[in-house]
């Protein structure tokens, strides 16, 4: 009997091109390159809209599986590589780059097949039977004749729990959206809508109220209130705020790289750690985890030195914006800028600044060949600031408890994210004998 192959079970749709000018206007998703992360699966930053005409052959629905069966990168981890419709993307379109699997049956194992599309082994599969030097191709014969393996019972085990696992860290993510979600609105509320002020100036009284209802302890919301101003002045800014360079506020550093040709860069895991060359991975807020490292002497040669535990760090370069967290003293690269906090200025305020002042710091970035911000041209970024700041003390108190329930669920995505990636490799052997799920436990 001959084994089954991908073709077996679907045929490939593949996208057209669009035009740019219709970008962000209201209509489904672009699913292009950039909406697939490196090895598989879905990547929901930096989305697009498109208002242009649609095929509906083009559009996804939550759930539907597209591929990318081309790579501008010699590295080909997008070679292959599978992504499926998250719940949150209610329609979705492909491009000239993204191809759609379209299901011959109903009842195919859809679950089975994208899992088995994640595998090392398919991964490698790619890479082998890639075509072209700069602009890597997979042929569709190729892709479509790649084996599957039966779906037995040990490997329906290992689905079943690779899923749980991806379920819990979606439910991660949007636990962690909506966390940040609140500590932004109330930064946006206290320091750039000046919203306590404003309710003052309009004649309210009841502290609870003034604080936009933040706390419904009268004694608290009365403390807090009391920072605030009851009028503006003639800058529109709360009276006694003045406009303050963060440069003034915090240290804010830059980073650097020693060459890598010297044996001083990288070293053994008992050295320090170095912030990643991808920024594109700096969308988790905490950076705890990462691979590389750097020697005594490697960091000799970086002009901020190590960075301490809750330093801010900001990709500043293109792609410029992308913040985490550092959760070990870290050396960052020419690709960042650290904020490091003192004993005025937390990590939650440096976090919620940065993203509140984002159309700033992109405003100030310059460069022929890719848009970079400086140091020098980062510091004199200005924002109103209170002259007491006890407000940006008080503000910390209310954010760090959202931040650290928040930097603790992506470490546990992450913990999660190589338990998935641990039994992967076994989904192709069925090496691995995973105990199934009693009811009630999943």
């Amino acid at each position: 009997m001959m084994p089954a192959i991908l073709g077996d079970y679907f045929e490939l749709q593949r996208g057209t091109t669009y035009k740019s000018a219709l970008l962000g206007q209201p209509g489904p998703v672009l699913l292009g390159l950039g909406s697939i992360a490196r090895n598989g699966g879905f990547k929901g930053d930096n989305l697009k809209t498109y208002g242009g005409p649609c095929d509906p052959r083009h559009l996804l629905k939550p759930g539907e599986i597209y591929v990318s069966l081309k790579d501008v990168t010699q590295s080909a981890d997008l070679l292959g590589a599978v992504a499926r419709v998250p719940s949150y993307i209610p329609l979705g379109r492909l491009t000239q780059d993204t191809v759609k699997l379209v299901f011959k049956q109903e009842d195919a194992p859809r679950t089975y097949l994208y899992w088995l599309l994640q595998t090392p082994q398919y991964r490698e599969y790619c890479r082998a039977h890639s075509t072209g030097t700069t602009n890597l191709g997979l042929a569709r014969d190729d892709f479509l004749n790649f084996e599957v393996p039966s779906l037995t019972r040990e490997r329906q085990w290992i689905v079943d729990l690779v899923q749980n696992i991806e379920d819990k860290i979606e439910l991660n993510r949007r636990m962690n959206q909506t966390l940040e979600g609140i500590g932004q609105a109330i930064f946006w509320d206290w320091f750039v809508h000046f919203g306590p002020t404003r309710r003052k100036a309009a004649g309210e009284t009841d502290p609870v109220a003034i604080m936009g209802g933040l706390t419904q302890d009268p004694a608290c919301a009365a403390e807090l209130a009391a920072l605030f101003p009851f009028a503006f002045g003639d800058d529109g800014w709360p009276v006694s705020w003045a406009e303050t360079a963060i440069g003034d506020l915090v240290k804010a550093q830059g980073g650097s790289t020693p060459s890598t040709g010297e044996e001083t860069l990288w070293a053994p895991a008992e050295h320090y750690w170095a912030t990643p060359k991808d920024l594109s991975n700096m969308h988790d807020f905490a950076l705890f985890d990462t691979a590389r490292k750097i020697s005594d002497a490697g960091l000799a040669k970086i002009t901020s030195g190590l960075l301490p535990v809750g330093s801010v760090l900001l990709s500043s370069r293109a792609p410029i914006g992308y913040l985490a967290i550092a959760q070990v003293p870290v050396a960052i690269n020419q690709g960042f800028i650290g904020l490091v906090p003192n004993a005025e200025v937390g990590s939650a305020y440096l976090y919620c600044w940065c993203k509140a002042n984002m159309d700033k710091i992109v405003a100030n970035a310059n460069g022929s060949t890719f848009q970079e911000i400086s140091k020098k041209n980062f510091r004199p970024i200005t924002s109103a600031l209170p002259a007491d700041r006890r407000l940006i003390a008080e503000f910390e108190h209310v954010a760090e408890p959202l931040f650290a329930r928040l930097i603790a669920g992506a470490k546990e995505s992450r913990t999660l994210a190589e338990t998935r990636d641990y039994l992967l490799p076994r989904l192709m052997s069925g090496a691995v004998r995973v105990k199934p799920l009693e009811a009630g436990t999943a």
